[in-house]
C-alpha cells in the first residue's frame, strides 16, 4: 500500500462519523479500492442454500466481482460444488483458507475432510480449516473434533491448520487450541449486542482475547461485519448507515495494525434467514444480484 493510500485509510477511520451517506459512499469506495487482506466467499445464488450442487459458472461470475479488492478467500466446504472455489481463486492469483464444514452427519463429515486433504494435496490450500463453529452449536464432542483436526494435520503437514470457532472458544477449550497452527478466530459485535459507536474498541477486546488463548500463535479473524438491514439486536442495529461505517473502521484498522482479517460477506444470501432471523440476507459488500451495496 502506498503511504498516500495510507493516508486516505487513516482519514477515512477518523473522519467519518457525521459524513452523509454520499460522502461515506465515496469513502467506502477509496477503502475497497485499496483492497481487503480476506473475504468470505459467498457461492449461493437466490433460492439455493448448502446442501444443493453448485456450478462453476456461478463460482467463476462472482470470483470475477471480487477479485480486483482482496488477497485471500475464505470458502465453507469441500464438497457440492464447494471443492471448486479453491481451484478456481488460485487460477485468479488469490490465496485460500479452505474449510472442511463439519456437522452431525457422519458420511457428509467423512467427505468434507477428504474432500479437504485432497485439495491440500493438489495444491489449492494455503490455510485449512477444520470446522465452523462446531463446538458453538455442539453438533461434535471435543474429542470428535480434535480426532478430524490431527486426521488432516497428519495427512497435510506442511499446511497451517486451524479450527473455526467464537474469539471465547479458545480460552475455553485448550486442547483445541494447541492443535491449531493457527487461531481462526470469529468476531461479531454485532452479535453480542454492541453498539456501532463502540464496535471496533469491542472487536480489538476480542481479537486480544484469542492472541492471549493462542499463547504465540498467529491469530486470524475469520469472520467479522455489520448487517444492512434487519431487526436491531439489542444495542446494535443494522443499517446502511452503519454497515459502511463498520467496514470502513474494520478495514482501516485491519491495514494499520496488520491484522489479517476476513470480513463477512462477499454477496447477501437469502437462506441464512432460517439461521439468523432477517438479518441472515444482510451481510454482503454486494447485495443477491451481484451489485455493489454501498
Amino acid at each position: 500500500m502506498s503511504v498516500r493510500a495510507g493516508k486516505v485509510m487513516a482519514l477515512a477511520g477518523l473522519e467519518h462519523a457525521n459524513k452523509t451517506n454520499n460522502e461515506l459512499e465515496a469513502i467506502f469506495n477509496k477503502v475497497l479500492n485499496n483492497g481487503m487482506h480476506g473475504l468470505g466467499f459467498s457461492p449461493y445464488l437466490e433460492g439455493q442454500e448448502p446442501g444443493e450442487q453448485i456450478t462453476e459458472a456461478q463460482i467463476r461470475t462472482r470470483m470475477e466481482i471480487i477479485k480486483p479488492y482482496t488477497k485471500w478467500i475464505r470458502s465453507f466446504s469441500c464438497t457440492d460444488g464447494n471443492e471448486l472455489i479453491p481451484i478456481i481463486a488460485k487460477e485468479y492469483g488469490i490465496k485460500t483458507m479452505v474449510g472442511a464444514w463439519l456437522g452431525d452427519d457422519a458420511e457428509i463429515n467423512k467427505r468434507e475432510i477428504e474432500g479437504l486433504i485432497k485439495l491440500g494435496k493438489e495444491g489449492f490450500v494455503d490455510i485449512a480449516a477444520v470446522g465452523n463453529e462446531v463446538m458453538y452449536r455442539g453438533d461434535l464432542t471435543e474429542a470428535e473434533l480434535l480426532t478430524f483436526m490431527y486426521q488432516v494435520k497428519e495427512a497435510i503437514p506442511n499446511i497451517p491448520m486451524g479450527y473455526v470457532d467464537a474469539y471465547y472458544e479458545f480460552a475455553q477449550r485448550p486442547k483445541i487450541t494447541e492443535a491449531c497452527d493457527v487461531i481462526l478466530a470469529n468476531c461479531y459485535p454485532y452479535w453480542e449486542g454492541c453498539s456501532l459507536e463502540y464496535s471496533l474498541l469491542y472487536m480489538k477486546d476480542m481479537y486480544n482475547q484469542a492472541v492471549r488463548a493462542g499463547n504465540g500463535k498467529k491469530v486470524i479473524i475469520t469472520e467479522t461485519g455489520w448487517p444492512s438491514e434487519g431487526e436491531v439486536f439489542h444495542g446494535a442495529e443494522p443499517s446502511y448507515e452503519n454497515a459502511i461505517k463498520y467496514f470502513i473502521n474494520s478495514q482501516v484498522w485491519s491495514e494499520e495494525d496488520d491484522i489479517e482479517m476476513f470480513y463477512f460477506s462477499s454477496f447477501d444470501e437469502s437462506w441464512k434467514i432460517g439461521d439468523e432471523g432477517d438479518v441472515g440476507a444482510y451481510w454482503g459488500l454486494w447485495d443477491k444480484n451481484e451489485n455493489l451495496k454501498y
